[in-house]
């Protein structure tokens, strides 16, 4: 056990040291989305497009791993929208929730932690995961989002405006580009490669220290603390469970099969408060269940870890 917390404690002490920096006004109210710019539009896409780009595809295709990570995702993230709806919730707000506990924070901790875990070779995989998070699970949180505001339910105006919105996500043409650039079969130039490597290598700490400054904002708004210990506990709890059913279902081998369930069992990222700001709904809870579960994260991935070691 103490080992696993060894392992992860960089992490959580990254994302602290962003944390204390805004506490103390070393940065301002500002640094979180300008880092998170930095990360989501140049050093992320970088690493992305040289992990693709170099990709061992042999060991990259694996459709167990990618069957079992989509459906832990959709299992959470549909069950909760339900739920949500049933009892009561407007559509929008109900798919906004379904995010909270379906949306794990691969980009962000994902990466540094399966690379100081299992390696670079394990980033094909996060690759995968994150590309599946950040555009099938995110645009169907998007998809029900519209239809929840939308007073006619015109399917081509939907389908058009996710798809315009996916084709300029960074996060998912990046990598496109990075397959493209695997299959010409040419090695990336070498100054090139120098450059990606270095902007890449940035993304992880600058990533986990501009989480740690959005944590630090004050939240405004009534607490909603039921809802979010739900959302907190389908998140860390449910969805790696899920995950784990189903690599023993895909009979995945054990490698596969511990990325899987460590990067199902991360922490929510803040994709959907960023649908909240966006479509300007009540952003309490998500920023709440964020909170909650990176701080309890800590003590769930070092539980996972060891579980995941003793197998």
């Amino acid at each position: 056990m103490l080992t696993a917390l060894a392992v992860i404690s960089p992490i959580f002490a990254i994302i602290a040291a962003g944390f204390a920096c805004r506490r103390l006004n070393l940065l301002g109210p500002t640094a979180a989305s300008e880092l998170n710019r930095f990360v989501v539009y140049l050093a992320l896409p970088c690493l992305l497009f040289l992990v693709m780009a170099e990709a061992n595809w042999n060991t990259l295709w694996q459709p167990g791993f990618i069957a079992s990570f989509t459906i832990a995702s959709f299992a959470v993230f549909g069950g909760t929208l339900l739920y949500r709806v049933i009892r009561g919730q407007h559509l929008t707000d109900a798919s906004i929730d379904a995010l909270n506990a379906g949306y794990a924070n691969v980009g962000y901790i994902g990466f540094p932690l399966c690379g100081m875990v299992f390696g670079r070779e394990s980033l094909g995989l996060v690759t995968v995961a994150a590309v599946i998070t950040v555009s099938v699970v995110f645009a169907t949180a998007i998809i029900f989002v519209e239809i929840g505001l939308q007073s006619e339910r015109r399917a081509t105006h939907l389908v058009f405006k996710v798809a315009k919105a996916l084709i300029r996500n960074p996060l998912l043409v990046a990598p496109a580009l990075g397959v493209g650039w695997s299959m010409l079969g040419i090695p990336v130039p070498v100054p090139a490669r120098a450059v990606l490597h270095l902007l890449g290598e940035a993304a992880s700490p600058c990533a986990l220290v501009s989480l740690g400054l959005f944590l630090a904002e004050s939240r405004r708004g009534e607490s909603s603390a039921p809802v979010t210990i739900l959302l907190s506990a389908l998140k860390l709890i449910a969805q790696p469970a899920i995950a784990a059913v189903c690599a023993v279902a895909f009979r995945l081998s054990p490698g596969p099969a511990a990325i899987l369930v460590l990067l199902s069992a991360l922490p929510t990222g803040t994709g959907p408060f960023m649908v909240a700001e966006y479509y300007k709904r009540e952003a309490v809870v998500t920023s709440g269940t964020i909170l909650v579960t990176t701080v309890a994260s800590m003590f769930t991935l070092t539980a996972c870890l060891y579980l995941i070691g003793k197998i």
